[in-house]
């Protein structure tokens, strides 16, 4: 990690993350692919929903992303007790933490529905598909971690086997339990809870088998300092996702007086940009181990090196993306409803709209990664709020107000921009520090000769 070649490293590292995102994002995107079939309302549903299972990630991935930056660090200042204690403290903490979701919202998962910006169509689909979701929460949280302790001390090859297999597990579990079976919407639920139930058998089972840090009951050592720790490496994770959640609701909500094909086409564009970026948050987190252990080793000159490499090829490949996106948008849009045309409609407005600000996301994103990574938590924080929260959640509130629909297209491309510039503004100055103390750390070399 710390002398093999950067660019080699990464695009190592990067491989499983980038194919296990991949993945990911497919089996999302093949709820809403299947439930399509059902109807307008059905796939309204799925984009109803989609911010409870952002909550559930964003715990998964506070816990997972926490508990996996500090262990990584440990590993690179060879620590090894210590980063088994973390991992032992992140994965239960998480389990736990998954259960009380799943309890909470069961009891009150009427009212949920309804708070999530379901219509009166939607809302039996919803609440339908929301209780499925619920009884998987615990393994999705615990998954995360998983996930993200194995990828960030270098096990990245087992992460991706077992979400990998997880999400094509679940793509062929939708068709069968939605139209074999004749469950409807709920097969899809269904579906995608077993799927994290087989992810997390697997994950653990790869956590057992990888030869690095292992998660033992006897090792979980609940402390104020070491979930400080966490929340360190966890927060901007927490913030990123959970605010997603939010921002998801408020643009349901703000969709609403438009009727359901404003939905529908909102949920499907959230999707599609989701696996889009997915590609890209896989990369970044081929960098992110590097980025640790190189930290954590005091070699500042690999972890700019690094960084620089990931932002110009994300750049690229993202510009590569946005003009498919935006030459390609009715098709893309009529993959999952190409019976409705007000649907690919506004789906076919709102993607190229977006398609306008994403090549920029390989900085935000990226930035915000390399602030995590150091524990730069205040900093990352303020990255990882932007763009769905800082920016996206007032201007949802606005824009449609004043400018109808085209409000509701245009404001995360609004957003999007707005988070770039302040990304800039934050991660400049650490880059430069950086660049500072390496070239101390070699005049001190150099002095020493």
């Amino acid at each position: 990690m710390t002398q093999a070649p950067v660019e080699a490293l990464i695009c190592k590292m990067a491989v499983p993350t980038v194919a296990s995102m991949l993945i990911t994002s497919i089996y999302n995107m093949a709820d809403t692919f299947f439930v399509g079939r059902l109807g307008t309302s059905a796939t309204g549903a799925v984009g109803v929903v989609f911010p409870l299972m952002a909550i559930i990630q964003a715990v998964g991935f506070f816990f997972g992303q926490g508990s996996g930056n500090y262990i990584s660090r440990q590993l690179g200042a060879q620590h090894r007790e210590e980063a088994e204690r973390m991992a032992a403290t992140g994965f239960f903490s998480a389990l736990a933490a998954g259960f009380l979701i799943m309890a909470a919202g069961l009891l009150i998962r009427s009212p949920l529905c309804r708070l999530l910006g379901a219509t009166e169509t939607i809302y039996p689909y919803a609440l339908d598909y929301l209780t499925l979701i619920l009884a998987g929460a615990p393994f999705m949280t615990a998954s995360l971690v998983l996930n993200n302790q194995l990828r960030l001390q270098g096990n990245a090859t087992y992460a991706m086997v077992g979400l990998m297999v997880g999400g094509l597990l679940n793509m062929a579990l939708d068709p069968l339990f939605i139209f074999t079976f004749h469950m409807g919407i709920s097969g899809a639920a269904l579906a995608t809870s077993l799927s994290q139930v087989v992810s997390f058998v697997l994950l653990l089972a790869g956590m057992m088998r990888a030869g690095g840090i292992q998660v033992r009951w006897r090792l979980f050592s609940p402390s104020l300092s070491r979930y400080r720790a966490l929340a360190g490496g966890g927060l901007p994770s927490l913030f990123r996702q959970g605010l997603g959640s939010v921002a998801i609701t408020c643009l349901n909500t703000a969709a609403y007086p438009f009727g359901d094909v404003a939905i529908a086409a909102m949920s499907i564009v959230s999707r599609v940009s989701q696996f889009a970026i997915s590609a890209l948050i896989g990369f970044g987190q081929g960098f992110q181990p590097v980025c640790g252990f190189n930290y954590g080793a005091g070699k500042y000159g690999r972890v700019i090196r690094g960084y620089w490499f990931c932002v110009w090829v994300s750049t690229a490949v993202l510009a590569v993306l946005s003009m498919v996106g935006a030459v390609f948008a009715p098709q893309i849009i009529a993959i999952f409803r190409g019976d409705d045309p007000q649907v690919i409609q506004i789906g076919t407005a709102t993607l190229r709209l977006q398609c306008i600000s994403f090549p920029l996301m390989g900085w935000v994103i990226l930035c915000n990664m390399l602030l995590q990574n150091i524990a730069l938590t205040v900093k990352a924080s303020v990255v990882a709020a932007a763009r769905q929260g800082l920016f996206f959640i007032p201007l949802i509130l606005i824009l449609p107000q004043t400018m109808g629909l085209f409000g509701v297209e245009v404001c995360q491309t609004v957003s999007d921009l707005c988070s770039f510039a302040l990304s800039l503004v934050v991660t400049l100055p650490v880059l430069a520090a950086f660049s500072r103390l390496e070239r101390e750390k070699a005049a001190g070399n150099e002095n020493n000769l």
